[in-house]
Protein backbone atom coordinates (compact mmCIF):
# COMPACT_ATOMS: atom_id res chain seq x y z
CA UNK A 1 0.00 0.00 0.00
CA UNK A 2 2.89 2.75 1.39
CA UNK A 3 6.50 2.04 0.26
CA UNK A 4 8.71 5.08 1.48
CA UNK A 5 11.96 5.39 -0.55
CA UNK A 6 15.20 7.23 1.23
CA UNK A 7 12.74 10.01 2.82
CA UNK A 8 14.23 13.27 3.82
CA UNK A 9 12.29 16.54 4.87
CA UNK A 10 14.32 19.65 5.83
CA UNK A 11 13.19 23.06 7.33
CA UNK A 12 16.00 25.87 7.27
CA UNK A 13 18.66 23.38 7.55
CA UNK A 14 16.93 21.45 10.56
CA UNK A 15 16.79 17.80 9.02
CA UNK A 16 13.10 16.41 10.65
CA UNK A 17 13.33 13.46 8.45
CA UNK A 18 16.88 10.79 7.80
CA UNK A 19 16.48 8.30 5.26
CA UNK A 20 13.32 7.05 5.70
CA UNK A 21 12.46 3.95 4.20
CA UNK A 22 9.68 1.92 5.22
CA UNK A 23 6.79 -0.60 3.35
CA UNK A 24 3.23 -0.74 4.78
CA UNK A 25 1.51 -3.82 3.68
CA UNK A 26 -2.27 -3.60 2.10
CA UNK A 27 -4.52 -4.45 5.00
CA UNK A 28 -2.02 -3.78 8.00
CA UNK A 29 -2.15 -1.80 10.34
CA UNK A 30 1.23 -0.02 11.15
CA UNK A 31 1.40 1.74 13.95
CA UNK A 32 4.49 4.31 14.71
CA UNK A 33 5.54 5.60 17.86
CA UNK A 34 7.96 8.14 19.24
CA UNK A 35 8.51 10.97 21.59
CA UNK A 36 7.60 14.51 20.10
CA UNK A 37 9.99 16.13 18.06
CA UNK A 38 10.35 12.45 16.66
CA UNK A 39 8.87 13.46 12.94
CA UNK A 40 5.99 11.01 13.18
CA UNK A 41 3.29 13.53 12.04
CA UNK A 42 5.77 15.39 9.36
CA UNK A 43 6.03 11.91 8.07
CA UNK A 44 2.46 12.18 7.70
CA UNK A 45 2.38 15.35 5.64
CA UNK A 46 4.83 13.64 3.38
CA UNK A 47 2.94 11.18 2.67
CA UNK A 48 -0.15 13.03 1.64
CA UNK A 49 1.97 15.43 -0.05
CA UNK A 50 0.90 18.49 2.05
CA UNK A 51 4.28 19.13 2.84
CA UNK A 52 6.81 17.18 0.31
CA UNK A 53 9.19 15.33 1.11
CA UNK A 54 12.86 17.60 0.17
CA UNK A 55 14.03 14.33 -1.31
CA UNK A 56 13.04 10.29 -1.89
CA UNK A 57 10.12 8.47 -3.29
CA UNK A 58 6.49 8.39 -1.56
CA UNK A 59 4.69 5.38 -3.98
CA UNK A 60 1.20 4.76 -2.79
CA UNK A 61 -0.78 1.77 -4.18
CA UNK A 62 1.88 1.97 -6.89
CA UNK A 63 1.71 5.83 -7.88
CA UNK A 64 4.97 7.81 -7.00
CA UNK A 65 3.07 10.85 -5.39
CA UNK A 66 6.21 13.11 -5.51
CA UNK A 67 6.12 13.25 -10.10
CA UNK A 68 2.41 13.56 -9.83
CA UNK A 69 0.93 16.86 -11.36
CA UNK A 70 -1.67 19.09 -9.52
CA UNK A 71 -4.41 17.59 -10.68
CA UNK A 72 -3.11 13.74 -10.40
CA UNK A 73 -2.44 14.60 -6.81
CA UNK A 74 -5.80 16.00 -6.20
CA UNK A 75 -7.35 12.34 -7.42
CA UNK A 76 -4.90 10.68 -5.71
CA UNK A 77 -5.67 12.30 -2.40
CA UNK A 78 -9.25 10.84 -2.39
CA UNK A 79 -8.16 7.43 -1.59
CA UNK A 80 -6.46 8.97 1.72
CA UNK A 81 -9.04 9.62 4.25
CA UNK A 82 -7.41 11.56 7.55
CA UNK A 83 -8.13 11.00 11.13
CA UNK A 84 -6.70 14.06 13.40
CA UNK A 85 -5.97 14.30 16.99
CA UNK A 86 -8.24 17.74 17.17
CA UNK A 87 -11.17 16.17 14.80
CA UNK A 88 -10.78 19.29 12.96
CA UNK A 89 -14.42 19.78 12.17
CA UNK A 90 -15.87 22.64 10.51
CA UNK A 91 -18.19 23.99 13.38
CA UNK A 92 -20.76 25.95 11.19
CA UNK A 93 -21.55 23.04 9.66
CA UNK A 94 -24.06 19.68 11.61
CA UNK A 95 -22.54 16.32 11.64
CA UNK A 96 -24.47 15.58 8.30
CA UNK A 97 -22.63 18.37 6.58
CA UNK A 98 -19.33 17.75 8.30
CA UNK A 99 -19.55 14.37 6.45
CA UNK A 100 -20.61 15.49 3.21
CA UNK A 101 -18.09 18.41 2.94
CA UNK A 102 -15.92 15.74 1.05
CA UNK A 103 -18.13 14.58 -1.09
CA UNK A 104 -18.99 17.42 -1.95
CA UNK A 105 -15.12 18.78 -3.03
CA UNK A 106 -15.78 15.49 -4.76
CA UNK A 107 -18.90 16.25 -6.89
CA UNK A 108 -20.74 12.86 -5.43
CA UNK A 109 -24.07 13.26 -6.72
CA UNK A 110 -26.70 14.30 -4.06
CA UNK A 111 -28.60 11.23 -3.93
CA UNK A 112 -25.26 9.20 -3.81
CA UNK A 113 -24.31 11.32 -0.95
CA UNK A 114 -27.25 10.90 0.80
CA UNK A 115 -27.54 7.60 0.99
CA UNK A 116 -23.84 6.94 1.56
CA UNK A 117 -24.06 9.68 4.51
CA UNK A 118 -26.92 7.82 6.05
CA UNK A 119 -25.22 4.39 6.26
CA UNK A 120 -21.65 5.52 7.42
CA UNK A 121 -23.67 7.60 10.56
CA UNK A 122 -25.73 4.45 11.25
CA UNK A 123 -22.42 2.90 11.21
CA UNK A 124 -20.81 4.71 13.52
CA UNK A 125 -23.59 5.03 15.88
CA UNK A 126 -24.33 8.88 15.04
CA UNK A 127 -27.38 8.49 13.19
CA UNK A 128 -29.51 10.23 15.78
CA UNK A 129 -26.89 12.91 15.92
CA UNK A 130 -26.80 13.92 12.95
CA UNK A 131 -28.57 17.58 12.82
CA UNK A 132 -26.09 18.25 15.88
CA UNK A 133 -23.48 20.88 15.27
CA UNK A 134 -19.66 19.73 16.94
CA UNK A 135 -19.90 22.26 20.04
CA UNK A 136 -23.10 19.98 21.11
CA UNK A 137 -20.83 16.94 20.85
CA UNK A 138 -18.99 15.14 23.45
CA UNK A 139 -14.86 14.07 22.84
CA UNK A 140 -15.83 10.45 21.53
CA UNK A 141 -19.08 11.83 19.12
CA UNK A 142 -16.52 14.38 17.45
CA UNK A 143 -13.99 11.83 16.98
CA UNK A 144 -16.85 9.60 15.57
CA UNK A 145 -17.33 12.18 12.84
CA UNK A 146 -14.10 12.56 11.79
CA UNK A 147 -14.28 8.83 11.42
CA UNK A 148 -16.94 8.85 9.54
CA UNK A 149 -15.53 12.04 6.92
CA UNK A 150 -12.64 9.69 6.64
CA UNK A 151 -14.09 6.47 5.39
CA UNK A 152 -16.85 8.87 3.01
CA UNK A 153 -14.99 8.69 0.14
CA UNK A 154 -14.01 4.95 0.78
CA UNK A 155 -10.65 5.62 0.84
CA UNK A 156 -8.13 2.46 0.45
CA UNK A 157 -5.83 3.79 3.11
CA UNK A 158 -6.50 6.11 6.44
CA UNK A 159 -3.55 8.01 7.97
CA UNK A 160 -4.97 8.28 12.05
CA UNK A 161 -2.61 11.41 13.47
CA UNK A 162 -2.83 10.66 17.21
CA UNK A 163 -6.51 10.42 16.80
CA UNK A 164 -7.32 9.16 20.38
CA UNK A 165 -4.66 11.05 22.51
CA UNK A 166 -7.26 14.10 23.20
CA UNK A 167 -9.85 11.56 24.75
CA UNK A 168 -10.32 10.13 28.02
CA UNK A 169 -9.01 6.58 28.67
CA UNK A 170 -12.96 5.61 28.71
CA UNK A 171 -13.62 6.67 25.25
CA UNK A 172 -10.36 5.63 23.53
CA UNK A 173 -11.00 2.39 24.04
CA UNK A 174 -14.36 2.55 22.08
CA UNK A 175 -12.73 4.37 19.32
CA UNK A 176 -10.22 2.15 18.96
CA UNK A 177 -12.48 -0.99 18.85
CA UNK A 178 -14.72 1.10 16.05
CA UNK A 179 -11.35 1.89 13.84
CA UNK A 180 -10.49 -2.17 14.39
CA UNK A 181 -14.27 -2.90 13.22
CA UNK A 182 -14.03 -0.81 10.21
CA UNK A 183 -10.59 -2.05 9.50
CA UNK A 184 -12.42 -5.53 9.20
CA UNK A 185 -15.18 -4.21 7.48
CA UNK A 186 -13.49 -2.65 4.55
CA UNK A 187 -10.44 -3.91 4.27
CA UNK A 188 -8.84 -0.80 5.53
CA UNK A 189 -5.00 -0.03 5.39
CA UNK A 190 -4.28 2.08 8.45
CA UNK A 191 -1.08 4.15 9.40
CA UNK A 192 -1.63 5.19 12.89
CA UNK A 193 0.79 7.69 14.47
CA UNK A 194 0.53 7.56 18.25
CA UNK A 195 2.86 8.07 21.43
CA UNK A 196 0.54 5.79 24.11
CA UNK A 197 2.32 2.42 24.25
CA UNK A 198 -0.11 0.73 24.94
CA UNK A 199 -2.78 2.00 22.25
CA UNK A 200 -0.57 0.46 19.93
CA UNK A 201 -0.18 -2.21 21.49
CA UNK A 202 -3.95 -2.91 21.09
CA UNK A 203 -4.58 -1.49 17.45
CA UNK A 204 -1.03 -2.38 15.26
CA UNK A 205 -0.37 -5.15 13.83
CA UNK A 206 3.54 -4.03 12.95
CA UNK A 207 5.25 -1.20 14.79
CA UNK A 208 7.73 1.15 13.36
CA UNK A 209 9.61 3.16 16.19
CA UNK A 210 11.33 6.49 15.20
CA UNK A 211 13.82 8.67 17.06
CA UNK A 212 14.69 12.74 16.08
CA UNK A 213 13.91 11.79 12.53
CA UNK A 214 15.43 8.70 12.45
CA UNK A 215 13.88 5.02 11.85
CA UNK A 216 15.36 2.86 14.96
CA UNK A 217 12.92 -0.09 14.63
CA UNK A 218 10.35 -2.15 12.60
CA UNK A 219 8.87 -5.35 14.17
CA UNK A 220 5.57 -7.32 14.37
CA UNK A 221 3.80 -5.94 17.72
CA UNK A 222 4.08 -9.23 19.34
CA UNK A 223 8.45 -9.36 18.22
CA UNK A 224 8.56 -5.37 19.64
CA UNK A 225 6.78 -5.75 22.87
CA UNK A 226 8.24 -8.91 23.91
CA UNK A 227 11.85 -8.68 22.82
CA UNK A 228 12.75 -5.32 21.93
CA UNK A 229 16.20 -5.32 19.83
CA UNK A 230 17.41 -1.49 19.26
CA UNK A 231 18.29 0.07 23.14
CA UNK A 232 15.78 2.66 22.61
CA UNK A 233 12.46 0.47 21.87
CA UNK A 234 13.69 -1.67 25.12
CA UNK A 235 13.92 1.77 27.32
CA UNK A 236 10.47 2.62 25.90
CA UNK A 237 9.19 -0.70 26.89
CA UNK A 238 10.33 -0.24 30.28
CA UNK A 239 8.88 2.78 30.86
CA UNK A 240 5.38 1.00 30.12
CA UNK A 241 3.57 0.97 33.79
CA UNK A 242 3.06 -2.23 35.45
CA UNK A 243 -0.22 -3.24 36.57
CA UNK A 244 1.29 -6.20 38.81
CA UNK A 245 1.98 -4.42 42.49
CA UNK A 246 4.79 -7.33 42.94
CA UNK A 247 6.42 -6.02 39.98
CA UNK A 248 5.84 -2.44 40.27
CA UNK A 249 9.00 -1.52 42.10
CA UNK A 250 11.10 -3.88 40.43
CA UNK A 251 14.70 -1.81 39.34
CA UNK A 252 14.20 0.20 35.97
CA UNK A 253 16.66 1.48 33.76
CA UNK A 254 16.40 5.23 33.59
CA UNK A 255 18.11 7.11 30.72
CA UNK A 256 21.14 8.81 31.19
CA UNK A 257 23.26 11.23 29.97
CA UNK A 258 22.43 14.46 27.28
CA UNK A 259 19.10 15.00 25.44
CA UNK A 260 20.20 15.96 21.74
CA UNK A 261 18.67 19.23 20.26
CA UNK A 262 16.58 18.34 17.04
CA UNK A 263 18.06 21.06 15.40
CA UNK A 264 21.70 19.99 16.29
CA UNK A 265 22.03 15.95 16.26
CA UNK A 266 24.94 14.73 17.57
CA UNK A 267 27.56 12.95 14.70
CA UNK A 268 26.90 9.08 13.94
CA UNK A 269 23.68 7.46 15.50
CA UNK A 270 21.70 10.20 17.08
CA UNK A 271 20.99 8.27 20.12
CA UNK A 272 24.25 7.92 21.57
CA UNK A 273 24.27 10.31 23.89
CA UNK A 274 21.64 8.26 26.14
CA UNK A 275 22.95 4.93 25.02
CA UNK A 276 24.64 2.97 27.75
CA UNK A 277 25.72 0.44 24.57
CA UNK A 278 27.63 3.35 22.60
CA UNK A 279 31.03 2.68 21.03
CA UNK A 280 33.28 4.67 19.78
CA UNK A 281 31.53 3.53 16.05
CA UNK A 282 28.45 4.71 17.41
CA UNK A 283 29.74 8.02 17.87
CA UNK A 284 31.40 8.72 13.93
CA UNK A 285 29.03 6.34 11.94
CA UNK A 286 25.30 6.84 11.49
CA UNK A 287 23.92 3.35 11.79
CA UNK A 288 21.99 1.09 8.92
CA UNK A 289 18.38 0.33 8.56
CA UNK A 290 18.90 -3.44 8.12
CA UNK A 291 17.78 -6.73 8.46
CA UNK A 292 18.10 -8.29 11.78
CA UNK A 293 16.64 -11.85 12.84
CA UNK A 294 13.18 -11.49 11.22
CA UNK A 295 12.98 -7.90 11.70
CA UNK A 296 14.51 -3.98 10.85
CA UNK A 297 16.96 -2.39 12.88
CA UNK A 298 19.22 0.65 13.05
CA UNK A 299 22.11 0.19 15.36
Amino acid sequence: MIELKHINKIYNGFNALNDISLTIKDGEICGIIGQSGAGKSTLVRCINMLEPPTSGDVIVNGKNMVTLSKRELREERKKIGMIFQHFNLLSSRTVYENVAFPLELSNVPQGEQKERINDILELVGLADYRNKYPAQLSGGQKQRVGIARAIALQPDLIVCDEPVSALDVSVQSQVLNLLKDLQKQYGLTYLFIGHDLSVINFIADRVCVMFLGHVCEVATKEELYSRPMHPYTAFLMDAIPQADPHRRNQHRRVLMGEVPSPVNLPSGCCFHTRCPYATERCRTEVPELREWDGRMVAC
